[in-house]
């Protein structure tokens, strides 16, 4: 027969011959271009056909035969021995199927939408998104770098004392770091065992849905609230029942439920702060029905006016509470450094579920580095820069709203975050109209949508413009563009400022 074999268009992937003819025949072998009992040309003939030496044509026939795919026989010649399983040529051809678990058909049905592309990513002028593009304008580079450095040098010493078993909650130095600046920042007085490491403030949420709920529990979620923990609960089956929201932020019900998240310091995304009373309601809820509360502390350490306000961990004497917050906001974006607050008898099965996915603490360097930085005192220092500077875009950015957009939302007062949040005051389809209208020209933002309630709309949206990647020019241009369009819609009437 005359033998065929796609060699060269191999010789462009691998890097030497040998491995090019090896891939070439092996592939020809297994998709049956070229069948059982088909007779090879010899080692010259085959040398010959394709321009190599004879050595390399029979290294790779030495190492076909060794695994079974090729036949040599003395006399004869070397034959193809592999034999393909017995299926229509068809049914070779088709798509496996496979049957995925509760959990992973719910991570299935979650919305998940595709990363921009970069010419996508051009169309947009600015962008008010909280998923917006991080700027390292502000961060200390340098000063990180030494202490990754340093880090890295002591990690990849050959002294073995300092190479001692990590515990999959994270890091010890870390922990110590992070419970210290708890006690000394934020009012809570843990100690480093009760503390837990992640990827990530999500991670947290996630692992926390795993261990906390099963398929058809009910979890009260903030409405409207951070998407992401509707997403954890669902991927586990659980339902999520919806936690009305007001200018307080959540309001206390009496649910049928294990589990409640909350973000009470700054409620996602409206900016309301939860008062005492609606702090000591939920926690007697909790007690009264062996529920827990998770706390997310997203961004409430940027208050921009007076000192930050304690979280409901303070109040928590019966171990309800586990409180989560992060780096995320005064770090590289490729840096994931989240952590939780653990009551001390969840802190073993957090143990047990980390050291399933992860042995060994993935992100160990990036871990003893954060220590270190937080042991020197320069991790304090650039918080407080950052609150100096988001301060300042946070009033401008409050000023620009409320002068050229103030008669289009109600805004949420406050004095502290990263975004500023506002109810759309007129009619569902005129928001629409006027989103599209700055899509258009380049301006979006991010958005929630829940049901009205008495004397309102059906549907109440609102909008949220986060800041701290912006400049003021840019601010200032994307305000200016969304009140043009607002003017050209007939939504503003023209008013001197």
């Amino acid at each position: 027969m005359h033998f065929q074999l796609q060699y060269h268009s191999y010789t462009e992937i691998y890097p030497t011959k040998l491995l090019a003819l090896y891939h070439a025949l092996r592939n020809a072998v297994v998709d049956q271009i070229v069948p059982a009992g088909t007779r090879l040309p010899s080692s010259r003939a085959l040398a010959e056909m394709y321009g190599i030496s004879r050595g390399t044509v029979n290294q790779v026939y030495d190492m076909l035969a060794s695994e079974g795919y090729l036949e040599c026989q003395t006399g004869r010649g070397t034959f193809v021995s592999y034999q393909a399983p017995q299926n229509k040529a068809a049914e070779l051809k088709r798509e496996a199927s496979y049957t995925l678990s509760d959990w992973g058909e719910g991570l299935f049905g979650l919305p998940n939408p595709l990363l921009e592309t970069a010419e996508e990513a051009k169309r947009w002028t600015v962008d008010f998104r909280v998923l917006a593009s991080s700027n390292l304008e502000w961060f200390p580079a340098e000063e990180w770098h030494r202490c990754l450095h340093a880090q890295a040098r002591i990690l990849c010493g050959s002294d073995r004392s300092k190479h001692v078993p990590v515990s999959a909650l994270g890091d010890e130095g870390l922990r110590s770091c992070i419970a210290q600046y708890l006690r000394r920042m934020r009012g809570i007085a843990v100690p480093p065992e009760q503390v837990a490491i992640f990827n990530g403030s999500m991670q947290a949420i996630a692992l926390s849905v795993q261990l906390l709920i099963n398929g058809g529990d009910r979890v009260i979620v903030e409405n409207p609230g951070y998407r992401g923990i509707r997403k954890a609960v669902q991927s586990v089956g659980g339902h999520c029942i919806p936690g009305d929201v007001d200018a307080q932020g959540i309001i206390p019900a009496e649910w049928n439920a294990r589990l409640l998240f909350v973000t009470p310091n700054r409620q996602f995304p409206t900016g309301a702060v939860l008062p005492m009373d609606r702090r000591q309601q939920l926690l007697r809820w909790a007690y009264e029905n062996d529920a827990v509360l998770i706390e997310d502390d997203y961004d409430s350490e940027f208050r921009h006016r007076g000192k930050s306000l304690e979280p409901l961990k303070v109040l928590d004497r019966e171990e309800r509470v586990i409180y989560i917050g992060s780096f995320s906001k005064t770090l590289p974006p490729h840096v994931r450094i989240g952590y939780a607050v653990l009551p001390s008898a969840l802190a073993g099965p957090f143990a047990a579920a980390k050291a399933l996915y992860e042995p060994q603490p993935a992100n160990l360097l990036e871990q003893r580095t954060m220590a270190a930085w937080m042991q020197s005192g320069r991790y304090e220092r650039h918080l407080r820069r950052m609150k100096r500077i988001y301060g300042r875009k946070f009033y401008k950015l409050q000023e620009l709203l409320k002068t050229y957009l103030g008669g289009l939302f109600d805004w949420v007062e406050g004095d502290a975050g990263l975004h500023i949040f506002g109810w759309w005051r007129g009619e569902a389809e005129m928001y629409r109209s006027w989103c599209k209208a700055c899509a258009d020209r380049g301006v979006r933002w991010s958005e929630v949508s829940v049901p009205g309630h008495a004397l309102q709309a059906a549907v109440r949206h609102g909008a949220y413009f986060h800041f701290p990647y912006l400049a003021e020019e840019e601010m200032q241009l994307g305000v200016a563009w969304m009140r043009d369009e607002a003017e050209r819609l007939g939504l503003l009437t023209v008013r001197e400022n």
